[in-house]
């Protein structure tokens, strides 16, 4: 049975460790590959970035030699950024494009001006705390906790700076489906999730979920479907390629 790969990026702050609950809960015939960045997870030891491009060139080359079609990339929030510029950037390695692409939860590129205000600077601590606690998806008790603040916060301010710093480019469009996935009480306007358009040939579909900026979790089951059912079109299509070219 082929299999169809779903790269995912996480959000800021976080490493791949967020997307390892999906394992269980999706088809066979779709392979979940999370992505680490730097500075985090496995991948601890290793510098933080806070250029997106340069980063989407590194994930892109460390992924190419072994990445074989069929594939898709999902992001959420920054994770949804990197995935469309690892797209490009793996197209200009020369390898295949996606055979789509998932932004979850933020502004399309051409949209970030009024997004991303504010966050071209580092952050204090006590800003990136009080950002956290707007976001609503950290506990006091984790907030509260000197040590793992510690380690968290350099994370965060880096990933911050990943998207305060992004300046959309001029390039040829993709040309696979772009899907966005919103949440009805995020702060990611209509108008900035149906910008995410701009960015393909191809076709396009938004879904809102109900919830704020961590409606993938709190509406996990609802995201999942969504992935897998836009997929299993791509999946079954790819299959019947391959059955007609044996």
């Amino acid at each position: 049975m082929t299999q169809l790969t779903l790269l995912c990026l996480p959000y800021s702050g976080a490493s791949a460790m967020v997307y390892s609950r999906w394992r269980r809960k999706l088809p066979q015939w779709l392979k979940l590959q999370p992505v680490e960045l730097p500075g985090r997870g496995a991948r601890f030891g290793e510098p933080l970035q806070t250029d997106m491009r340069a980063l989407a060139r590194q994930l892109a080359s460390e992924l190419l030699p072994s990445l074989k079609a069929p594939y898709a990339l999902f992001g959420h929030s920054l994770g949804a950024l990197l995935a469309c510029e690892m797209a490009h950037a793996l197209r200009a390695l020369g390898g295949p494009e996606p055979v789509a692409l998932f932004a979850s939860g933020t502004a399309a590129p051409s949209m970030r001006s009024e997004y991303d205000r504010g966050f071209s600077e580092p952050k204090t601590d006590a800003q990136l705390i009080e950002q956290l606690r707007s976001l609503q998806g950290t506990s006091e008790e984790v907030l509260g906790n000197e040590e793992l603040m510690s380690l968290t916060l350099p994370i965060l301010r880096a990933d911050f700076l990943l998207c305060g710093r992004f300046q959309p480019a001029n390039r040829p469009l993709l040309s696979c489906p772009v899907h966005v996935l919103g949440g009805k009480a995020d702060r990611a306007t209509t108008k900035q999730l149906i910008g995410w358009s701009k960015e393909t040939h191809g076709s396009f579909s938004v879904d809102m979920l109900a919830g704020g900026h961590f409606f993938i979790h709190e509406h996990e089951a609802k995201v999942l479907r969504a992935i897998k059912d836009y997929l299993e079109v791509h999946h079954r299509r790819h299959g019947q390629k391959v059955a007609l070219s044996v």
